[in-house]
């Protein structure tokens, strides 16, 4: 249950203020993104129903361009959004979720509007936002923490989840974490597909030849060991290495640029959601 036993209806979670969670999307949270994904897919259903979805155009490994502006347009959404962005994304997005449902032949039973598994995919969002806000800020400690993590639950409420599902405090969705994440499991299938997506198998030859050990070994590198483990991957103490040398360049140039201009990309993407909006095209 969440931080109130009082159910907060739905005007009420699009108006959650999200101000200080919002000091986390900074523009090299873009450098943990797929390692978010194979997170969020390390859960069966979650990594059938994306692996195995039928909604062609928004498929990630067929539309990776629009389905990461995609979903950072729902981070964006979600956490500088007014009440009216977050309505209008959520209705855009569940016209797609609705679609996505396991079938007689799918090895687990999914659906993309269940509330246990928007709570697991926001559980995902907000582990990795609160970790590049550390790496940046340093670690979150007393009233800060608290604050921070409950402007965090806009990741589900967004959508269906209603808010009474979020942990109820941190230490609730540190107890949470831990007991999801000795439930993953990535079966050969959709590892592929997950391996497929860290190694840019989707990117033109030479961009892949050129960007993809990188961005290979950025996604083993934020992943938990758990989800290393689930992936069948190696990791070495020299892997480590490179990553942690990877991460200092990039927190270093992170504190010296101004918020504002960290945070531009997703001021943008807002922007672009308000003007297809009031165009009338589509949102995801």
């Amino acid at each position: 249950m969440g931080e109130s036993t009082r159910r907060m209806s739905r005007a009420e979670m699009d108006e959650i203020d999200s101000s200080f969670f919002a000091t986390s999307l900074l523009s090299m949270g873009r450098s943990m993104s797929t390692a978010n994904v194979i997170m969020q897919l390390a859960n069966p259903a979650v990594g059938y129903g994306v692996a195995r979805s039928k909604v062609e155009n928004g498929r990630l490994d067929k539309h990776p361009v629009k389905r990461a502006r995609t979903t950072a347009s729902y981070l964006a959404v979600a956490v500088f959004g007014n009440a009216d962005d977050r309505r209008r994304f959520r209705q855009a997005v569940s016209r797609q979720h609705v679609q996505v449902r396991s079938d007689s032949d799918s090895p687990v039973t999914y659906d993309a509007m269940n509330v246990d598994l928007q709570l697991w995919v926001a559980a995902c969002l907000y582990a990795g936002w609160e970790d590049i806000y550390e790496r940046v800020h340093g670690p979150l400690t007393g009233q800060d923490r608290e604050t921070f993590y409950q402007q965090g639950k806009v990741c589900g409420t967004t959508l269906q989840m209603p808010a009474e599902c979020w942990p109820q405090d941190r230490d609730a969705f540190g107890q949470y974490w831990d007991e999801q994440s000795m439930l993953i499991s990535i079966s050969d299938e959709v590892r592929e597909f997950l391996l497929g997506i860290a190694n840019f198998d989707y990117a033109h030859p030479a961009i892949k030849r050129r960007y993809g050990p990188v961005k290979y070994g950025r996604t083993i590198g934020y992943l938990p060991q758990p989800f290393r483990e689930a992936m069948r991957v190696s990791w070495t103490e020299e892997d480590q290495e490179w990553f942690d040398g990877y991460v200092a360049g990039l927190v270093a140039a992170e504190r010296k640029k101004p918020l504002w201009l960290s945070q531009l990309g997703f001021r943008l993407l807002l922007w672009d959601v308000r003007v297809r909006c009031r165009l009338g095209r589509p949102l995801v």
